[in-house]
């Protein structure tokens, strides 16, 4: 080999080496932005500590990455994503997000963000700005994964994070926030499959980087949540027993004059604030305004994590309960059809104090909007 074939190699290894180097840089620096513009959540007792590695793709590619633990204190944290640390660098061939156009006067973030205690977050960064018509329509699919919802966010080509992606904007980075638990149970693994699916399809769209955690520690996180919320998941109920069946009509008008307001198929006791104490609903499932067949029991149900803490929970609906008995000529029993025993609603309500204590501890507060997506 002559010397000039070899001055020849070394020439174009040191331009690959070059253009490997500002490749990363240029990866880095869009990735900083990102970080600084989707909001943090500081400390949180359902997260915890812990290095984690994630997975970036571009198109077609798939993924898996490390573990980020929930049950030790947190010390750092990454967002996007689930922990805070440097991102890892941009291999070659993919092309990086171009930065930002600073932010005009007057435009500001959204408040709603990703919640990593209870939500899977993946990551899509856009090698050009995408506008959100053309986005809009893309995601048309990626509601929910299975029974999991999943939520949406974004970085604009101006820098500012969106809980909602406006058809006007252009967006140069998303966050896909999938629900790790509620009441059908922990992400599966079906699950967590086709939301990763449906997020590469996204990215070899429209030319993106994809980063997410690895399966396996997905569905770990989303099982020890489950755990959480199981050991914390209490509903308390009463029964009217009408007798004989009454108009429903009469019924629902009853219980509107005693305060009580539609809420979908249900009737809803609701506090100051708006959120729902306590429900109504017929015995036999049917919406209060269902054709005319006639009532002949009703079931008042507390449902402790989604409600607002309150001293007298459960005496707030035993109140309200004797008012509709006597209201509808009917008979008022526990959810085991035996009579209330005196003095048992002071006995529950101390006791759902401390439930309600512990979901405040467990960073599940009763009511919440985080409460309100793992109870739902």
């Amino acid at each position: 080999m002559s010397d000039l074939q070899i001055g020849l190699i070394v020439v174009g290894a040191l331009l690959i080496l070059m253009v490997l180097g500002f490749n990363w840089w240029q990866d880095r620096r869009v990735r900083r932005k990102m970080q600084a513009h989707f909001p943090t959540n500081e400390h949180d007792p359902l997260l915890g500590a812990g290095e984690q590695a994630a997975v970036r793709t571009g198109g077609s590619s798939s993924g898996k990455g490390e573990e980020a633990a929930w049950d030790t204190p947190a010390a750092t944290r990454r967002e996007p994503g689930l922990g805070k640390r440097e991102p890892s660098v941009g291999e070659s061939g993919v092309r990086a997000a171009p930065a930002p156009a600073p932010a005009l006067a007057g435009e500001s973030d959204d408040v709603e963000e990703a919640d990593p205690a209870t939500e899977v977050v993946i990551e899509v960064a856009f090698a050009e700005p995408v506008r959100g018509a053309d986005l809009q329509h893309g995601l048309q699919g990626l509601r929910s994964a299975g029974r999991k919802p999943i939520r949406i966010f974004g970085v604009t080509d101006r820098a500012r994070h969106r809980s909602r992606l406006h058809a006007d904007e252009s967006y140069s980075a998303l966050q896909i926030a999938v629900l790790l638990a509620n009441r059908t149970g922990p992400l599966t693994a079906i699950e967590w499959s086709q939301a990763w699916a449906r997020v590469q399809d996204l990215g070899e769209r429209f030319e993106a980087t994809i980063e997410g955690p690895d399966q396996q520690a997905v569905l770990e996180r989303a099982a020890r949540l489950d755990d959480t919320c199981a050991a914390l998941d209490t509903q308390v109920g009463l029964t009217l027993l009408l007798g004989s069946a009454q108009p429903a009509a009469e019924v629902l008008a009853v219980a509107r004059d005693l305060g009580f307001m539609h809420d979908g198929p249900r009737l809803a006791w609701v506090s100051d604030e708006g959120q729902p104490r306590f429900t109504l609903t017929r015995g036999d499932g049917a919406a209060f305004d269902a054709g005319m067949g006639g009532v002949e029991r009703l079931n008042l149900l507390l449902d402790v994590p989604c409600s607002p803490p309150d001293e007298h929970a459960f005496g707030r609906m035993v109140d309200v309960g004797h008012q509709l008995a006597q209201r509808l000529r009917a008979e008022l029993v526990d959810d085991q059809g035996k009579p209330l025993a005196e003095g048992s609603a002071a006995v529950i309500d101390e006791r759902l104090q401390v439930l309600f204590s512990q979901l405040e501890q467990a960073g599940l507060r009763a009511g919440s909007e985080r409460a309100l997506r793992v109870f739902a």
